[in-house]
């Protein structure tokens, strides 16, 4: 090889290592503000017409029975699923009732057998639970 293409050589492999040594830099930023630069979303994709969306906003005041229930326990208690005793189904919900509606609530909210704390209402009240409870022995 020619001194030439050695020197260019070298001048090469000099540049590369430069430029890595200096991207290794910026990366070793950890500041804050460096850190958030790095992770923030570089944009936001909508289809033409729609506006952003927004996250929902808390409940604001206790929800109702039929909310509640039409949200977070209709997917098992109107099916059977995992054992649920069917919405309505009189035969199915005595014994749990001769329990008293104490032992129904600290089910529900606590979880008991196939159904999960709260009937994975997690945000729930226990005023609002009740209320389901209320809802669903009313149909």
């Amino acid at each position: 090889m020619s001194a030439k293409g050695i020197f260019l050589r070298r001048l090469a492999v000099s540049a590369v290592t430069a430029l890595s040594l200096m991207g290794a830099a910026h990366a070793a930023d950890m500041s804050e503000e460096a850190i958030a630069e790095r992770i923030a979303p570089v944009g936001s994709v909508y289809l033409e017409g729609e506006a952003p969306v927004e996250t929902a906003a808390a409940p604001t005041g206790p929800r109702t029975g039929d909310a509640v229930y039409n949200t977070y326990c209709m997917a098992c208690h109107a099916t059977g699923a995992a054992g649920a005793p069917k919405t309505g189904d009189k035969a199915a919900w005595e014994p749990r009732i001769a329990q008293g509606e104490d032992v129904l609530l600290t089910h529900a909210v606590n979880g008991f057998n196939g159904m999960p704390a709260r009937g994975t209402c997690m945000d729930c009240s226990d005023d609002e639970i009740q209320a389901a409870i209320d809802h669903m022995l009313s149909l």
